[in-house]
């Protein structure tokens, strides 16, 4: 892959939590008036991406906010759900199963995770102009610390796809050494998660609209 070449990237959405320390409905949780789910699916559909593949669990609101949103966005040609029937087997496990859905000749897969909604859109396509070759995994910093999403080269989306368990692939990064590119962004919202209501007023004076 040359540095310019990023047509056949795809992105992963995992969207199949169910939000336990949040006391549920994180997803669909309003911030700024939009679903929560809605600010990482922003992200992903204005990142370099074919397709934009999104683990979901066994809720309808979600399923439905995740297909509105993509419909606003004008994206909807471009979104692969991925029902996760048992979302308690853990993160691991559904990224696994959004990763065995990947298009065959994909040449990277971003992750993104559902309750990190304040990406700047320009933080993955810093990404995806340093993925150089199949082997790496490019990863954005802010602040010197590492954060998400995290871009894949094609030889990891087996590994992803093997997964299991609630770690992810936070396991695969530690242990990437020389593959992993650190990319410095100006970006804090590579950084904010959401896992309790409280989380929600932390993010929402970086206000980003559809």
């Amino acid at each position: 892959m040359t540095q310019r070449d990023t047509g056949r990237l795809d992105a992963i959405v995992l969207a199949a939590g169910r939000g336990v320390r949040f006391g549920g409905g994180k997803l669909t949780a309003l911030l700024d008036g939009d679903p929560l789910v809605a600010g990482a699916l922003l992200a992903a559909f204005r990142a370099p991406a074919r397709h934009v593949v999104v683990a979901v669990g066994p809720e309808p609101d979600v399923r439905q906010a995740v297909e509105a949103t993509a419909t606003r966005l004008l994206s909807r040609d471009r979104l692969v759900l991925v029902p996760i029937d048992d979302p308690s087997a853990g993160m691991g496990a559904s990224l696994a199963a959004a990763a065995r859905s990947l298009p065959g000749d994909t040449d990277g897969v971003f992750v993104f995770l559902g309750d990190m909604p304040r990406i700047d859109p320009a933080t993955p396509r810093h990404l995806a102009t340093a993925l150089r070759n199949p082997g790496d995994i490019v990863a954005p910093t802010y602040l010197g610390r590492r954060g998400h999403p995290v871009l894949f080269g094609a030889r990891w989306a087996p590994v992803l796809g093997a997964l299991s368990g609630d770690e992810g692939a936070r396991a695969i990064v530690d242990k990437a050494g020389e593959s992993l590119v650190r990319v410095p962004v100006d970006d804090p919202g590579v950084h904010l998660d959401v896992d309790r209501p409280s989380d929600l007023a932390r993010v929402q004076t970086d206000r980003r609209t559809l």
